[in-house]
């Protein structure tokens, strides 16, 4: 039988926690090395806590874990960066949430993928560097479904996989991308997209991210899609996102 860890250095990002006992809280994470991992931190809501600081949301740590039955301890934290941009507007601040979110709600603990937990350390640090939270969430969502093998088909279509022509389209997140005029007309979950939100959805999604910046698009052609992926990531999840609609809420 292959040995089981007892002890582990992770280096990771705080997802969210809830209380847990009476000073306790009770962490979940993603690590580079071993995937969302739950950990409880002792005694991190008594006033002297060393580690508190170290385990907030959003906080980029490396963490000292030891096994104690079915859950991890965290025995020390480190904090590698806390992203104190992100604490300081709470639009960022719930860019941020959304971009959690998505990583909570798509994965499952102790699934390793090193890729993911370094496309949201990327993105963090992007949000926080940048002026403009479009092009870093977008990017963001395109690398996520690429990663967890729900790439939208954005070049052909989706049904009778003929090449997309320079007309505006139909979109499916039943079929899996766009749909040419004549699949999308005969598709009761079809909506229609422009050609500009298609040509800028192709454009994150085989651009790096340095390439991606140069991209901008019209109020109107963000709105549109923003929505498409929205309702494509909550078509995968079966379930509305909470972050979307607190952001409208704030902007409102």
């Amino acid at each position: 039988m292959p040995k089981v860890e007892r002890t582990l250095r992770v280096d990771a990002i705080v997802l969210h926690h809830t209380n847990w006992g009476e000073a306790d809280r009770l962490l979940t994470i993603f690590t580079k090395s071993h995937g969302k991992l739950r950990a409880i931190a002792k005694s991190v809501r008594k006033m002297q806590s060393r580690k508190a600081g170290h385990l907030e949301p959003f906080s980029h740590s490396t963490l000292m874990l030891a096994k104690a039955h079915d859950l991890w301890i965290v025995t020390d934290a480190e904090t590698i960066d806390a992203f104190s941009p992100l604490r300081e507007d709470l639009q960022l601040m719930t860019r941020a949430a959304y971009v959690i979110e998505l990583l909570d709600r798509f994965t499952f603990e102790e699934g390793q993928n090193w890729q993911l937990y370094q496309l949201v350390v990327d993105t963090l640090k992007h949000l926080s560097d940048s002026q403009d939270s479009f092009v870093p969430l977008r990017y963001y969502e395109m690398r996520l479904l690429d990663l967890l093998g729900f790439r939208p088909l954005l070049f052909e279509c989706a049904k009778c996989r003929k090449a997309i022509q320079a007309e505006d389209q139909f979109f499916s997140a039943e079929q899996g991308g766009v749909l040419c005029p004549s699949c999308g007309a005969r598709s009761d979950d079809s909506r229609l997209i422009s050609m500009d939100a298609l040509r800028f959805m192709r454009h994150f999604q085989r651009s790096d991210y340095k390439t991606s910046l140069k991209a901008d698009p019209s109020p109107k052609t963000r709105l549109e899609i923003e929505a498409l992926m929205n309702h494509y990531l909550t078509y995968h999840l079966e379930r509305k996102l909470n972050t979307p609609e607190f952001f409208k809420q704030i902007q409102n």
